[in-house]
């Protein structure tokens, strides 16, 4: 079961058909408003790039400088210690100042200092990301974020090391109970901070938030948004046997391939997704490989695997909710994903077919976007199947203008996932 099912389905969304009835000249006064936000969140997030690359520039190597520092005293303080207790109490073991059972470096600034080693790379940004962290737990007793043998653990809840988006001793693992996803995950992405987890670093069955990873190798491979690409008999077949969203594309359709990534994403047409796949690689299954290979430039190898391109259930198909927010992240990083994801609503081209095209929507966008959350959601992919529950993606800007990426899964309804979205972002924004 997909998206659709799920929502004709479900009594809280019972005016589905009638939302998407759209007023021409209300909608494009929304769209207007939408752009206008847009930009300014655009011009906010550049002024903070601007920031970033100056403390990239300047901060880190006064960081690593003070931490070395740091240690250096420490380690002169300590030595100088046991040297006078050696020489009071015994004066036969002077030349033994130290050994293995007798120490007193902080251990959070040793693990520390392991973490940042292993996450550091050529990149100037991991770099003060790593730097950062091994200032946050430097100090033993106001740090609860350990690295223990590749991972690190918070509380309770342990965290792979060297990952794109890292845990601290801030981290919160306990979720406010406004949230009621199984698993949830929301990252800084500002400074690549995992700001808040439940659970998120389990596997979980994403549904269709698979279709972000989709649009996302398909627009690397695509030059011509406005080559033509004919729907078949299997596609529409594929569709109607496994009972998926659709576009409503038919046999012998011929749309543009700007249609399959906008159909991919707003209606989460199973449709369109089959399509894209077909027009970049020849066939589903040599796409999927595609997306394999995306997982693994992601880093994400070892916890994400896919065997479709739509999202179907599949127990060789899952990821984590980490997983799904770096491949967002890596989604809004491209234009062309950026855009598809922030659409509201588009109508394809005209066709035999369809002479006035299809009016699609996102409903996720154009129902959080009613909802307080502190700022704007500027792009959302939602997914449903009985093995995952009700699950979103959601990308998002403060009103201070800090870009955060939010994933939920596991949970009753596809207006619960709004309502957790909402709840993590005025939470912990």
């Amino acid at each position: 079961m997909t998206d659709n099912k799920e929502k004709t389905d479900n009594p809280e969304i019972s005016d589905y058909v009638a939302y998407n009835e759209i007023d021409a000249e209300d909608d494009e006064q929304r769209r207007q408003r939408r752009a206008e936000r847009r930009n300014q969140m655009k011009r906010e997030k550049e002024r903070i790039e601007r920031i970033n690359s100056l403390i990239r520039l300047r901060v880190a190597p006064a960081v690593c400088i003070m931490l070395v520092f740091i240690a250096v005293l420490s380690g002169i303080r300590i030595m100088n210690s046991r040297s006078a207790s050696s020489e009071q109490s015994e004066p036969e073991k002077t030349d033994a100042v130290f050994d293995t059972a007798d120490t007193d470096l902080p251990q959070a600034q040793e693990t520390g200092n392991n973490t940042a080693e292993n996450s550091i790379d050529s990149e100037e940004s991991e770099a003060v990301s790593a730097a950062g962290n091994a200032a946050v737990t430097a100090d033993a007793d106001s740090s609860e974020a350990q690295a223990v043998d590749g991972k690190i653990q918070v509380g309770d809840v342990e965290f792979m090391a060297g990952m794109e988006a890292s845990a601290t001793s801030l981290t919160d693992t306990n979720v406010t109970s406004e949230v009621y996803s199984s698993h949830t995950i929301l990252i800084n992405e500002a400074d690549n901070t995992i700001v808040a987890a439940r659970d998120a670093m389990s596997k979980i069955y994403p549904a269709s938030m698979t279709k972000v990873l989709t649009v996302l190798v398909a627009a690397e491979k695509v030059t011509d948004l406005d080559d033509e690409f004919t729907i078949t008999l299997d596609i529409t077949d594929y569709a109607y046997v496994n009972d998926c969203s659709a576009v409503g594309f038919l046999d012998e359709e011929t749309v543009t391939v700007r249609d399959l990534f906008y159909g991919t994403v707003l209606p989460s047409g199973a449709d369109a997704a089959l399509g894209l796949a077909i027009y970049v690689a020849g066939s589903q299954e040599a796409f999927v490989e595609m997306m394999n290979d995306k997982l693994e430039e992601l880093g994400l190898s070892d916890t994400a695997h896919f065997t479709n391109c739509v999202g179907l259930y599949d127990d060789e198909h899952y990821c984590t909710t980490y997983d799904m927010a770096i491949i967002m992240k890596a989604a809004v990083e491209n234009d062309l994903c950026r855009e598809v994801l922030s659409a509201h609503t588009y109508t394809t081209s005209s066709t035999t077919q369809h002479p006035d095209g299809i009016t699609i929507s996102n409903w996720f966008l154009r129902r959080i976007e009613d909802r307080d959350s502190g700022g704007l959601v500027l792009c959302g992919k939602t997914g449903f199947v009985n093995q995952s529950g009700s699950c979103a993606v959601s990308y998002f800007i403060s009103n201070s203008g800090v870009p955060y990426i939010c994933v939920t899964a596991d949970t009753y309804s596809s207006w619960r996932c709004i309502y957790d979205h909402v709840a993590m972002y005025t939470s912990y924004t």
